[in-house]
């Protein structure tokens, strides 16, 4: 007998464990989840965002474009970049004060990488959902509203809906049936953009955008 045949016999003579069973996952945050109503979800989504620098504002649906604008003037804004086409955008663009113009993305970022990269000042986008656990908001790029939009201008609006707000990551995934499709790049935002250096000093818009405005937007009325 050869080594290699030793070797291989070996091998088919080890005996393979009985496959362990699968922990029942949906039973344990079942248990240990927090038992909570849309607006506790919200204010704990709120507290862990604030705590990293991000700006959270109440909206509703009639005021959200009134807020947005009050903040691109107090800010100084001037380009805005929607998607090409969305309800939220359009219904921005039609209520859009002379100071800041819109900008769609509508064309190949080959062909505009420049005005894109050097004179967009903020983007707009909606969140498909979030989770209060980690304060992460849930973004679903797509053609409509590719991934750069929420990488490359230095301020980032992201309009969240209130009952979109999951408690956990794992009431988000299934909830909203991940398993069944997700695009090539689901991102889960914590926050401005921000990196350390070896002394440990925080610097902001490293690699992405500098500041992040969430209109928390309630369905009826605005509840903190």
């Amino acid at each position: 007998m050869s080594a290699r045949d030793g070797i291989l016999g070996r091998l088919r003579a080890i005996t393979m464990p009985d496959t362990p069973e699968r922990p029942d996952v949906r039973s344990w945050f079942g248990a240990h989840g927090h038992q909570e109503d849309a607006a506790q979800r919200a204010a704990r989504l709120r507290t862990a965002l604030e705590a990293v620098k991000t700006e959270v504002h109440d909206v509703t649906h009639a005021n959200w474009t009134a807020v947005l604008m009050e903040i691109a003037t107090r800010k100084g804004l001037r380009h805005l970049l929607i998607g090409s086409d969305t309800p939220h955008g359009d219904e921005l663009a039609t209520k859009v004060a002379d100071k800041l113009q819109i900008v769609r993305y509508d064309q190949p970022v080959d062909v505009w990488q420049d005005q894109l990269f050097n004179d967009i000042d903020a983007s707009l986008t909606l969140a498909r959902s979030a989770v209060a656990e980690t304060g992460s908001l849930i973004l679903w790029p797509g053609p409509s509203e590719p991934r750069l939009m929420s990488l490359v201008p230095s301020l980032h609006f992201v309009l969240l809906d209130v009952n979109t707000i999951h408690a956990d990551f794992h009431s988000a995934m299934v909830n909203e049936g991940w398993a069944k499709g997700m695009p090539t790049n689901a991102l889960l935002i914590c926050g401005p953009s921000k990196t350390a250096d070896i002394q440990q000093t925080l610097a902001y818009g490293a690699h992405g955008p500098r500041e992040l405005v969430v209109l928390l937007r309630w369905s009826s009325g605005v509840t903190t």
